[in-house]
């Protein structure tokens, strides 16, 4: 489908997602909405992913989790609708949506006493969609021990078997932390 399309084709598979963590009681779930390069694209998929992470933000707020968006809120590309979330609200699962999140940002906070994505747990687990095999500066100090799978299908084509795949690899890694 056309990448404008694919953006509100993949807020239902990412609420599906999410209620499957709370089914399994993740503690903690951090979501790649766009990044900062990706507002080098045509400006109808920007405004497409934008409206996704809005119409993402605010279902998966009604689920009653624990809501932070991290990202460049300094820039006119982030969306005013998710600024309430910049500090994190509501209590459960804690869900991290990165919007407009950069590395090299996040990292620039360092410079003033802390990473900007501080609030955001050391990641186990990495699932990537859609067959690429990089982070794309996902979390770079959180991702340093993660176990990274991938699925080769795009995200909009979401099973729920894709995730339990993902997590029955990950129960058989052996989890040594550089120990």
């Amino acid at each position: 489908m056309p990448k404008r399309e694919g953006y509100a084709a993949g807020i239902a598979p990412g609420m599906q997602l999410t209620d499957r963590c709370l089914e399994l009681s993740v503690p903690e779930v951090s979501i790649y909405g766009f990044t900062a390069d990706n507002t080098k694209r045509p400006a109808d998929q920007q405004a497409a992913f934008i409206e996704a992470c809005i119409n993402f933000a605010y279902g998966v707020a009604e689920r009653g989790v624990a809501l932070l968006v991290v990202g460049n809120d300094n820039s006119a590309v982030f969306p005013d609708e998710l600024r309430r979330w910049r500090s994190r609200q509501g209590s459960g699962m804690r869900v991290n949506l990165l919007c407009n999140y950069s590395w090299q940002w996040d990292l620039d906070g360092l410079k003033n006493g802390g990473l900007r994505s501080a609030e955001v747990s050391r990641l186990d687990l990495i699932v990537r969609w859609g067959g690429g095999r990089r982070l794309s500066g996902f979390l770079p100090v959180q991702s340093v021990y993660a176990d990274f799978y991938v699925v080769d299908d795009y995200w909009p084509a979401f099973q729920p078997d894709h995730f339990e795949a993902a997590l029955d690899w990950y129960s058989h890694q052996d989890r040594t932390l550089g120990g």
